[in-house]
């Protein structure tokens, strides 16, 4: 009874040479492909990618999804006898007009595959984009375009063709930072009394700074009304949003302590004489 009910069913013709029966186990084909894909996927969601960047790991999920369910869609294809070849060749010429017509779009795409081969920065950095004036955390490289959360707490999308021919400056992906910091101090207090005090004041008020490279002080210049005297700390780069204003206070109160002045600009007025 099945042989001759699959049997009645590949000699009832739909259109042309296409049966009931090629087109059940056409169906049959994409069905296992969809399920092939689903199981896939999840399969590669627990098992490699937790070992990659949330972005590329999202990318590549959709590559593979999509990929199985076009090499189901090809067998589907080749099951029905359809011949693909004059299909090919339109588009091919529809993929022609549609490139021209999308140049913008297909950069995009090669520069987020580029973005996610090289690795300038991923999920969760913080970094800085000198070229647009934009600073903030990296939430995900797609497809097509990147997203930037400002410390504002707005979200930019930025095309991925911009962002990948920009400069990108990461700001954690180093263990430390530096912060620096240029005071003035008046010409008749002693530089070293003042690097000494100031150097005692950061150990006491900023115990997360470094001891090694230890604290550098550089008089930078001569200036007109004062002897600018550079201070650099290198600190851990969880702490790098507070260690320049708290930089800031620690030196003011150092030089408050010790009265030492750090002077408003000056100029003297010399009168023509008769």
């Amino acid at each position: 009874m099945p042989l001759e009910f699959l049997q009645s069913l590949s000699e009832m013709q739909i259109v042309g040479e296409l049966t009931v029966l090629s087109l059940l186990v056409g169906g049959l084909i994409m069905a296992v492909g969809l399920v092939v894909a689903k199981i896939v996927k999840i399969l590669f969601y627990k098992y490699y990618a937790p070992t990659l960047p949330k972005d590329t790991a999202q990318n590549l999920s959709k590559i593979i999804y999509f990929g199985i369910i076009i090499i189901s869609f090809l067998a589907f294809t080749s099951s029905q006898g359809i011949d693909l070849s004059g299909l090919l060749v339109a588009g091919g010429i529809f993929a022609v007009v549609i490139g021209f017509a999308t140049q913008s779009v297909v950069s995009n795409l090669i520069s987020g595959v580029f973005l996610m081969l090289e690795k300038p920065a991923k999920h969760g950095d913080t970094i800085q984009i000198p070229d647009m004036n934009i600073s903030g955390t990296l939430l995900d490289i797609g497809t097509f375009s990147s997203k930037i959360r400002k410390f504002d707490g707005t979200i930019i999308r930025i095309p991925n063709e911009k962002f990948f021919t920009t400069n990108i400056r990461s700001l954690t992906s180093s263990a430390v930072r530096r912060a620096d910091v240029t005071v003035g101090i008046s010409y008749k207090d002693d530089i070293e009394h003042a690097i000494s005090v100031i150097k005692e004041e950061i150990q006491i008020s900023m115990p997360f700074v470094l001891c090694v490279p230890e604290p550098e002080f550089r008089v930078e210049e001569l200036g007109d009304s004062s002897v600018n005297i550079q201070v650099l700390v290198w600190h851990p780069r969880d702490d790098w949003s507070q260690a320049q204003p708290i930089l800031l206070t620690t030196i003011k109160r150092a030089l408050d302590k010790s009265g030492i002045e750090i002077p408003f600009p000056q100029r003297v007025i010399w009168g023509a004489k008769d």
